[in-house]
């Protein structure tokens, strides 16, 4: 069976990869501008005079951005196309990393961080929607996991293009070139990979599963020819459109709503999984590691370097759960990623709950310290081999071809106001109780394992018409249809 489906994968044409890499720039571009601010916090709350509070939301902000982008990204790609939102995500970045590099004032950084926002959340959206639909579906899963590699890869290039400039100018908050001090130039580096995604946006194809819904058969009977030319074309437009017939007869219509408090199950499924994906805490690691590393006994001039480390060990858990999620499947995957996130959360409050001190002062006593350090590394690598691409894979495929963009924007906007409540709340629930705190995302990565076990099937080597059936709920009218 495995050598059958490597055969299979051996004759995807290289055209798909390197659709699938083009449109994971845009993971990169989420990744890099969501990170590259981490280098330039400090340069800026001395440059414009700011409280705590008003530096946290200047940082903050941007994740409300992309909550909107997200949610309006849905909108845009299924009224004028994959391709046109990537073109404005891409005029966002752009303009996003010029404004922020020329900021006279705090408001007016606020502003064109939540402009950068708006791009993200756009580029969040349609990377896994693009990447799902002009994916073979023998190697789906490995193709729409690029989206994670991504993203991963860009916070790695944000956080090393900020040491880069740091170190070049003896500061973030020091003139580099031109004058211009190195805070800006840390913004303004982001208007490079910007400048790529935007040309690469007009090289691509449109997305053959958007053309048939719209009714332009023979243009993605092109794409289909170019991207899977041994697959049977006619079968696979007769399987979307049959799809957009059962959900004509179900009275969908491309609606979004349903009983279930108002939207369709398979909504709330995404939903969820966006939720329980930063619910785990992950984001904690990323942008509070410093409490941990320096409560285990380094310095606070290390953390930018232990922060590439990890963004590196990220890098590589990708590449890792590229490698098995079309051989194993999805399920297998999370469920071991939910045991091992639970099991090192679990330890890392139990680590913490012998600490000595409180704030910054904070230290674990004898062995605690290395065990707590294991255990966050642990977690890192269960998220990144499971969690991490997998949710975007499972946005990718899970919804109806008619709803998938806004459906994913939905999923998407969940997750990112998820991320910002989780942002914005650590400080505070650390500061009361950080045993307390892991133990509650410890809490959630134990959810998450009975969620998938009850509520997520197997996706894995379905068409994505396929795929969309498993959620339809027995008896309804849709899954009455798919049957005849």
């Amino acid at each position: 069976m495995a050598s059958a489906k490597e055969q299979d994968t051996a004759k995807i044409p290289r055209r798909v990869i390197w659709l699938a890499l083009a449109g994971a720039v845009g993971g990169f571009l989420f990744g890099f501008d969501s990170s590259v601010v981490n280098g330039a916090v400090d340069a800026i709350q001395g440059e414009f005079a700011l409280s705590e509070a008003l530096t946290g939301f200047a940082v903050a902000v941007a994740l409300l951005g992309c909550a909107a982008g997200a949610y309006f990204a849905g909108r845009i790609a299924d009224k004028y196309g994959r391709i046109p939102a990537m073109k404005i995500g891409a005029s966002l970045f752009l303009i996003s990393a010029v404004g922020t590099g020329f900021a006279f004032g705090v408001w007016d950084l606020v502003f064109w961080r939540l402009v950068g926002g708006l791009g993200i959340g756009l580029a969040s959206v349609i990377a896994p929607a693009y990447i799902s639909e002009i994916s073979p579906r023998q190697v789906r899963g490995r193709l729409a996991s690029l989206q994670q590699l991504a993203i991963t890869t860009g916070i790695f290039a944000a956080l090393l293009s900020d040491a880069v400039i740091a170190n070049g100018a003896s500061g973030a908050d020091q003139p580099f070139w031109l004058g211009i001090e190195a805070w800006r130039w840390m913004f303004l580096a982001g208007a490079v990979p910007a400048i790529v995604y935007g040309w690469i946006a007009f090289t691509l194809p449109e997305s053959p599963r958007f053309l048939v819904v719209k009714g332009r058969e023979e243009e993605a009977r092109k794409v289909f020819n170019m991207i899977a030319p041994a697959e049977d074309t006619d079968r696979s437009i007769r399987d979307i459109q049959r799809g957009i017939e059962e959900d004509r007869v179900a009275g969908q219509k491309g609606s979004l709503r349903g009983h279930r408090f108002g939207l369709l199950p398979v909504v709330w499924i995404g939903i969820i999984l966006s939720v329980l994906q930063q619910f785990v805490g992950i984001n904690v690691i990323f942008y509070y590691s410093t409490t941990l590393w320096k409560a285990v006994g380094f310095q606070e001039e290390d953390s930018l370097t232990i922060s590439v480390a990890t963004s590196i060990t990220n890098i590589l858990v990708t590449l890792v759960a590229i490698a098995l999620v079309d051989r194993i499947g999805r399920r297998p995957i999370l469920l071991t990623g939910s045991i091992g996130m639970a099991v090192s959360l679990g330890t890392m409050a139990l680590a913490f709950s012998s600490a000595v001190g409180s704030g910054e002062d904070i230290s674990l006593p004898g062995a605690w310290g290395p065990i707590a350090l294991v255990a966050a590394n642990v977690f890192v690598i269960s998220f990144g081999a499971s969690w991490g691409p997998l949710v975007w894979v499972l946005l990718g495929e899970i919804f109806p071809s008619r709803i998938r963009a806004r459906a994913l924007g939905i999923a998407a906007a969940a997750q990112w106001i998820a991320n910002f409540a989780i942002t914005l709340s650590f400080p505070v629930m650390a500061a009361a109780s950080l045993p307390l705190t892991y133990a509650m995302y410890a809490a959630f990565a134990a959810a998450s394992f009975f969620f998938v076990m009850f509520k997520v099937p197997e996706t894995n080597g379905m068409s994505l018409e396929q795929a969309e059936t498993l959620f339809v709920p027995k008896g309804s009218k849709k899954a009455d249809a798919s049957k005849n």
